[in-house]
């Protein structure tokens, strides 16, 4: 017996649902990031000095939460194309760390308009907060010229429809 039309259209659209993005998301051009990104919600802005890869720079993150998931995006200019890479896995090493996550499955980050390079990844980390919770992040940290950006959607397995929004949605600005 074949099931109805009806049944088959509702399956459908709760697949559907299932697998794309949720909420309000917004086009933006966050200052000092050199990118325009696509969030679910409006960030918030933070700038503050930091070590990074054996200098100080100046790091800003915007960020926003909607639906249980942390939205960030940081930029910092590290001024010398020598110190790109090492500032890279620096970015990817501290969220490792502040994660901690014991292994992490990567692939090459791609980015419209970034400077190509073997720093540029994609990674899944399955950790926990620091109040011991499991969680799960997607992070992708490339360049552009001497800017090393990093883009983390945290509370999210990699595969779900909004870290791919987010992630799918950066690009360099012309």
């Amino acid at each position: 017996q074949r099931p109805s039309l009806r049944v088959l259209t509702v399956a459908l659209l709760l697949g559907l649902a299932a697998c794309s993005p949720s909420g309000e998301w917004r086009e933006m051009r966050p200052s000092s990031t050199g990118l325009v990104a696509r969030f679910p919600c409006k960030p918030d802005a933070h700038a503050r000095r930091l070590p990074l890869a054996g200098q100080t720079v100046e790091l800003t993150l915007h960020a926003c939460q909607h639906d249980g998931a942390t939205y960030a995006l940081a930029a910092a200019d590290v001024g010398d194309p020598r110190q790109v890479a090492p500032a890279l896995a620096a970015l990817l090493e501290a969220t490792q760390a502040n994660l901690r996550a014991a292994s992490a499955a990567s692939a090459p980050a791609q980015v419209p308009g970034m400077t190509p390079g073997p720093g540029a990844l994609r990674v899944g980390l399955q950790g926990r907060l620091p109040d011991g919770a499991p969680v799960a992040a997607v992070t992708a940290v490339f360049s552009h010229g001497t800017r090393v950006l990093q883009a983390t959607v945290m509370g999210r397995p990699e595969g779900h429809a909004d870290v791919q929004t987010f992630l799918d949605g950066l690009r360099v600005q012309p």
